[in-house]
């Protein structure tokens, strides 16, 4: 079935376009066939990821993507209660937080203005509002800004990745004060989020339960 993208790479890469099956049958996978991923795909996979909501459009995400025996053998040591998904993960992705994603502000709203998604005036007057903001947020304020938008672009990330025939596993056990400066990034700069097993899963995954909405649930 057509998949109806504008970008034909889409519909050369994408193997399910189920949305059902996307979403509810997603799980997590710990062991991985022996395959790779091209590094096009790759791109390709991020580019939709990407597409995620941030704060007024910043995009604080960043990546490093693990795919060598040399990267891989720097993280194990990293990560050691999830070895399994680094030795045998067609990639590993590390998902980072620019804690000045407010650099790329002038960029991002320029490309709107030259694509004609937004006039220059407000393109002026977004700059003159939340360029200073930003700059003024304490470290816990905009870890958490960085955090929660990186966080969005890693579930829309594991969605992707099932539409491309892939699985993944969702990793936060990990060197938090390490995993930065191992892939030569400014630790104080790039804060890591999590890290995204990728690949073809060759795993047995087990049922999981939740929470009945009901119980969590309050309408006001």
């Amino acid at each position: 079935m057509p998949l109806g993208y504008k970008d034909g790479r889409r519909e050369v890469y994408m193997k399910n376009n189920n949305f059902e099956d996307v979403v509810f049958n997603r799980h997590s996978v710990k062991e991985f066939k022996e395959t790779k991923i091209d590094r096009e795909e790759m791109m390709e996979i991020l580019r939709e990821a990407t597409l995620a909501p941030s704060s007024v459009n910043l995009q604080p995400w960043r990546f490093v993507i693990v795919e060598s025996d040399e990267g891989k053998d720097k993280l194990r040591p990293l990560i050691k209660f999830n070895v399994r998904q680094n030795d045998t993960s067609a990639a590993m992705i590390l998902i980072f937080g620019d804690m000045k994603c407010y650099e790329k502000a002038d960029e991002i709203y320029s490309m709107a203005v030259e694509k004609g998604y937004m006039p220059e005036k407000v393109k002026n007057e977004l700059m003159d509002l939340f360029v200073p903001a930003y700059k003024s947020f304490s470290k816990q304020k905009m870890n958490d800004v960085v955090k929660i938008d990186a966080s969005l672009m890693a579930m829309q990330l594991m969605l992707v990745a099932r539409a491309h025939g892939y699985d993944t596993n969702a990793i936060g056990g990990f060197e938090e004060d390490k995993l930065a400066a191992a892939f030569d990034l400014d630790p104080e700069r790039y804060v890591p989020v999590m890290i995204l097993a990728i690949g073809e899963s060759d795993y047995d995954h087990h049922e999981s339960v939740r929470l009945d909405v009901a119980e969590i649930t309050k309408f006001a």
